[in-house]
């Protein structure tokens, strides 16, 4: 289904994020963890594209693999880094005859063993351009064309200190053509609030999708505030996380902020919730069970 489509039927959407393992042995165990998560039903799922497009054939695989075997649509992530407009070209129309109708714009990272590649060599720079590309390719399969999606940051986007400067390059992705912005991870609502209020400000009317990932451990609050580019650590999180024995203490304290933020934002008319699940079910599943329902159409009784 096109995103847009779905943005009309749901006035309040829900999705999970999942990513390519690196070992053969985790595709069943990520297989079976989504089919437990399409039990939520949620709005749709999305699939991440590695640094530099490291991920590029795992992520048709898992996408095509989602589209066919399940009911739930999926949403392929797409950068510029390392991308010339060929690659990209190829990469568009292998999605268009797969039936993968959206795609989330990002500029994208550099890959870890090429940190000084001359991005002079890609065809885009920045998410803006890509949208556009993507808006401007023509498709066999499609009547709308691709749904795109682009990100946002609550918190800031760690390229631009300038926060007038980085929302102007935000509306300049929309103006481009994206249909919604699904914002990075942040752990204080906040920040949410403040940026759905700047975006107003800034002309952007595009539904804007808030990014929930639950701490599951010390060790992975460490990696997250990495893998998030230095997000913000509430000191009443921090505080929380200091009070607990072992790592299945610090699991219930992430579910339970995740719970609370995600409370919070539903009542206050959030357009949509993005749970990045690090390819697992179980912290999504059970703040679905604290908020007291059983899907997402029970979620979004909560939300009207």
């Amino acid at each position: 289904m096109h995103i847009t489509d779905i943005f009309q039927l749901h006035p309040t959407t829900f999705s999970f994020e999942f990513f390519p393992p690196k070992e053969e042995s985790a595709w069943e165990e990520l297989f079976k963890n989504i089919v437990q998560l399409e039990e939520l039903h949620p709005s749709f799922v999305s699939v991440t594209y590695g640094a530099g497009g490291s991920t590029r054939e795992k992520t048709h695989d898992l996408l095509v693999r989602i589209h066919r075997e399940t009911q739930l649509t999926a949403v392929s992530h797409l950068t510029c880094v390392c991308h010339q407009r060929q690659e990209l070209e190829a990469i568009l129309q292998r999605y268009d005859e797969s039936g993968i109708e959206n795609i989330l714009a990002l500029g994208g990272d550099l890959p870890k063993n090429t940190p000084y590649y001359d991005r002079n060599q890609d065809a885009f720079r920045y998410a803006s351009d890509l949208v556009a590309f993507i808006r401007s390719f023509n498709t066999k399969h499609l009547p709308k064309g691709f749904g795109v999606g682009v990100a946002g940051f609550p918190e800031g986007h760690p390229g631009t200190p300038n926060r007038l400067k980085e929302m102007d390059y935000l509306k300049q992705k929309v103006d481009a053509g994206a249909d919604y912005i699904c914002t990075q991870l942040f752990f204080d609502n906040r920040d949410f609030f403040d940026f759905r209020e700047r975006c107003d400000l800034a002309g952007i009317r595009v539904p804007i999708i808030a990014g929930i990932m639950p701490i599951s451990s010390r060790s992975g609050l460490h990696r997250m505030a990495e893998l998030s580019l230095g997000s913000r650590i509430p000191a009443a999180l921090l505080r929380a996380v200091s009070r607990c024995d072992d790592d299945n203490a610090v699991r219930r304290v992430g579910t339970h902020w995740a719970t609370e933020q995600c409370r919070s934002l539903l009542d206050h008319q959030v357009r949509g919730l993005h749970f990045y699940t690090l390819n697992r079910s179980d912290a999504t599943r059970e703040i679905y069970s604290n908020l007291g329902v059983k899907d997402s159409k029970a979620l979004r009784g909560l939300a009207s």
